[in-house]
């Protein structure tokens, strides 16, 4: 058997004779002989695949207590382990940008904000079963703190969506300093995925959840899922949610045009939901500044899917209050065959100085 010393294969495996002798120690990467007298480490040339995948594993950031284990499976099941791996690395990294981009907006909120007007929200929910389905699996609410709208799936989506609200309505009865708001989001959130989990514990079911947390000068949005968030301004509409599904990840891709997205097969397959998954719970946070005149709109896609945007537009446009906007959308979701549950809640940011806010 063709042997090599410690530095010689440490060279040819790229791993340093002090990771080698760590992984000896954690019988991660034995060497073949060990020299009774001196000690000396011997490999033999077979082990340098193996080593070299440590050496990758390790530049990966895989721990070492899961490359022991990778290490021992047949390369079909390391693949698969590593792919899952790699997905636990994508959705921290996913929260952990979203984090970022909230706390930058949030301080540049803080340090540019000028406008010391008393700004109310006037709003109004309405969820609807459709046309086609049995049941509806959605929720919606619309208080003085809290917009929310969730699309419940699998059995046990109608529980999981009204647990994912339910949970964040005491958010409703407190005031919420601009300057709290990531910490009231976060113990929020945390409550909702753990009220829909006990909701609906198995995997198949879950719920979207889009909500907006008010504080008086700000809209805080959570979202995960394919239900949506718009904001009217100034005659324009803007989606202001990222949808979680892999139609999304394709159009994201450049594999998939958005015409060729409307038709496609998976086009309602979710990517991140508040599901018992750990791992595809992982919630959007985004942190909007209010201006007199906007109107948000919140929606399932049962609106979404089936009514153009430019009609949502006109329709947000021309009511003249939330009450009106959420019928007329339901209207028009039914209009177009209501092949699904749909909800909506719009809510108009006013001056505090109006009359007549609710």
């Amino acid at each position: 058997m063709e042997m090599q010393t410690i530095g010689a294969f440490a060279k040819a495996c790229r791993l340093s004779p002090k990771a080698l002798r760590l992984y000896d120690e954690l019988a991660l990467l034995r060497p073949a002989r060990v020299d009774p007298v001196t000690g000396y480490r011997y490999y033999a040339i077979g082990q340098l695949e193996q080593a070299r995948l440590v050496a990758w594993l390790r530049r990966l950031g895989l721990p070492l207590a899961r490359i022991r284990q990778v290490c021992a499976m047949t390369p079909e099941s390391a693949a698969r382990e590593i792919r899952a791996y790699w997905g636990q690395v994508e959705a921290e990294t996913a929260a952990r940008r979203d984090l970022a981009e909230f706390l930058v907006d949030h301080l540049a909120a803080q340090s540019s904000r000028k406008d010391t007007r008393m700004l109310e929200l006037r709003f109004s929910a309405l969820s609807d079963t459709g046309l086609v389905r049995p049941v509806n699996q959605d929720a919606a609410h619309a208080g003085a703190r809290v917009l929310a709208v969730a699309d419940g799936f699998g059995r046990g989506g109608a529980p999981a969506s009204a647990a994912a609200v339910q949970a964040l309505r005491f958010l409703d009865g407190e005031p919420l300093p601009a300057g709290n708001v990531l910490n009231l989001l976060e113990d929020a959130v945390q409550g909702a995925t753990q009220a829909v989990r006990d909701a609906a514990p198995a995997a198949e079911a879950g719920t979207t959840l889009t909500a907006m947390v008010w504080t008086g000068s700000q809209l805080a949005l959570v979202h995960i899922g394919d239900s949506r968030a718009y904001l009217l301004r100034d005659g324009g509409l803007f989606l202001i949610t990222h949808d979680h599904t892999v139609v999304q990840s394709l159009i994201d891709e450049g594999r998939l045009t958005p015409e060729e997205a409307v038709g496609h097969p998976q086009r309602a397959l979710l990517l991140r939901a508040l599901t018992a998954d750990a791992t595809a719970s992982v919630p959007d946070l985004r942190l909007h500044d209010a201006r007199p005149s906007d109107r948000y709109l919140l929606c399932s896609d049962g609106l979404s899917a089936v009514v153009p945007s430019e009609e949502i537009r006109r329709t947000l446009a021309s009511a003249p209050g939330p009450d009106e906007a959420v019928r007329a959308l339901v209207g028009a979701a039914n209009d177009s065959g209501g092949p699904d549950n749909v909800s909506c809640v719009v809510a108009d940011v006013v001056d505090g100085a109006e009359t007549g806010s609710r």
